[in-house]
């Protein structure tokens, strides 16, 4: 039975803390636009109050995510224990985009480890948070975080992931723009 909460109590940020994998979901206003769900791992996740919760985004095959939120704000983070007692949890948002060299960026840069191809930083401004049974949700073991998404930003070089993501971050699959750095799009 799914419960909602306008913020995230203490029960709520420890099993965010314990958790190795999360999700973020976005969507282009366009009707025929494309859904974007996208998996989380390594230690960038932050709680940054009971209604902002934050991560470091890395540069990837695509910048749906930050496309969607600069068009219309809508973010949702979602949890799933995969171990222990059931549960899933949501939390329903407006979404910012923190570009490196930003004044934002020097606030909420130093709270993270900057990861290699650190790309912007994705904040939740928590508008309602929704809890849900999680039954059937298989269980799952924890081995160790995959390395190869950090190992090619280091191959790369900053160069060479600037580059990468010039070529391959700039406009969604839905040809909306994401920006990659301040001033760009202004």
């Amino acid at each position: 039975m799914a419960k909602f909460f306008e913020s995230l109590s203490e029960q709520h940020q420890d099993f965010i803390r314990a958790q190795k994998i999360f999700f973020v979901a976005t969507a282009p206003l366009a009707a025929e636009g494309h859904v974007n769900l996208s998996p989380k791992g390594h230690d960038c996740m932050r709680i940054l109050g009971p209604n902002m919760v934050a991560y470091l985004d890395l540069t990837g095959s695509g910048n749906e995510t930050s496309a969607h939120i600069m068009e219309n704000g809508r973010v949702t983070f979602m949890w799933a224990a995969m171990e222990g007692p059931p549960n899933i949890m949501r939390t329903y948002g407006r979404g910012e985009v923190v570009l490196q060299g930003s004044e934002r960026w020097q606030e909420l840069a130093p709270l993270f480890d900057l990861l290699p191809g650190a790309r912007q930083i994705i904040v939740n401004h928590v508008e309602k948070v929704q809890t849900s049974c999680g039954f059937a949700v298989p269980f799952f073991d924890y081995k160790e975080e995959r390395m190869s998404l950090q190992k090619d930003a280091l191959h790369k070089g900053e160069d060479g992931v600037k580059a990468y993501q010039q070529e391959k971050n700039q406009v969604s699959i839905d040809g909306l723009p994401t920006p990659l750095s301040v001033g760009e799009g202004d």
